[in-house]
């Protein structure tokens, strides 16, 4: 199979970074340019010392030259940027994965609400397929331009789609509290994230209204086919990568475990990158970090009458740059663990 040509927009992020290492050692990619305004001329390996050996120089961001030398562009850059980039881009036949939040929320009120900012490319949001693989793979397959969701969406998505769209559980009185490794926060020099600051140290944040509360929501009522509203509580913990999201939900009637083991086996049974933990067993971070794995647990607590489910996820990987490449496999016909594995 032909090798296809590949841009990364923002490749000196932790996502472009993760991004780098995937594709290349990805047998059907050939990375043809990566940007950063920043270090334009400078060889990879002055930045990532684990790329030394390639000879990859980044190059300030222009979407006609990459259009001349890619066919399909991963966009690492923040909202409203990435915009600026899709749109030409779509224009000139490059297939477009954006790892931004411009193109995962299709309600432009809502994405002006949480954004602060009105959406940068509306007449897009009706083509965008939302790139979680699990739930989309027939659309992103036949999309242009796919919206990778975000880190703390994926592993909760994956969590509590299947129960929803079974009933299940409620979708009411969902509580979630997620913890997430000091990476998710970006590459960049901020007092709160600096190693005196965030070691020994473990505290919420953004505890109403965080920005990936809307695409949670978007999904997770699409899954129960009515509105979902949930407290969804992130925390920032003391490592590198990874995030837990541990679940509180109400069942339907009379707790089941037969029945949630059926509604995970019948939407995960053939999935590649998903694990369902033996019943009473919890997911953890050590084992899916550098991986493209989520893995999801589950218990019945009697005292409370409640389910308890955790997911985890490595932040950058399946909650970023693996599951875009993962998009791009199914995309372009290639296997889907392509680079992954």
């Amino acid at each position: 199979m032909a090798k296809i040509r590949v841009a990364v927009l923002g490749a000196s992020g932790y996502s472009g970074e993760e991004l780098i290492r995937l594709l290349l050692r990805h047998e059907n990619c050939d990375i043809s340019i990566i940007t950063s305004r920043q270090n334009a001329g400078v060889r990879i390996g002055e930045v990532f010392p684990r790329f030394s050996n390639s000879s990859l120089v980044f190059s300030a961001p222009d979407a006609g030259e990459i259009a001349k030398k890619a066919d399909v562009a991963f966009l690492a850059l923040p909202h409203g940027l990435a915009s600026e980039f899709a749109v030409p881009l779509l224009g000139k036949g490059v297939k477009v994965i954006d790892l931004s939040a411009d193109f995962r929320i299709k309600n432009t009120a809502t994405y002006k609400k949480y954004y602060k900012e009105e959406h940068p490319a509306p007449l897009l949001l009706k083509d965008a397929v939302y790139g979680l693989p699990e739930r989309y793979r027939d659309k992103i397959g036949n999309a242009a331009l796919i919206a990778c969701p975000g880190c703390y969406p994926t592993s909760i998505i994956l969590a509590l789609a299947p129960l929803l769209e079974n009933r299940i559980v409620s979708p009411e009185n969902i509580v979630v509290n997620s913890m997430s490794g000091v990476s998710g926060a970006g590459r960049k020099v901020d007092l709160p994230f600096l190693f005196p600051e965030c070691n020994e140290s473990m505290r919420a944040y953004s505890v109403s209204g965080h920005r990936h509360l809307p695409e949670i929501e978007q999904e997770l009522g699409s899954a129960a086919n009515c509105e979902v509203r949930i407290n969804f509580i992130p925390h920032l913990i003391p490592v590198n990568r990874g995030i837990n999201s541990t679940i509180v939900a109400s069942p339907f009637g009379e707790f089941s475990k037969e029945n949630i083991e059926s509604a995970y086996r019948n939407a995960y049974s053939k999935e590649k990158f998903i694990r369902i933990l033996p019943y009473g067993k919890q997911s953890d971070t050590k084992y899916v970090t550098m991986t493209n794995f989520c893995d999801i647990g589950f218990v019945y607590d009697e005292h409370t009458g409640k389910l308890i489910v955790t997911s985890c996820i490595d932040n950058l990987t399946k909650g970023a740059s693996g599951q875009a490449v993962q998009c791009m496999n199914i995309s372009f016909g290639f296997e889907e663990t392509a680079g992954l594995l």
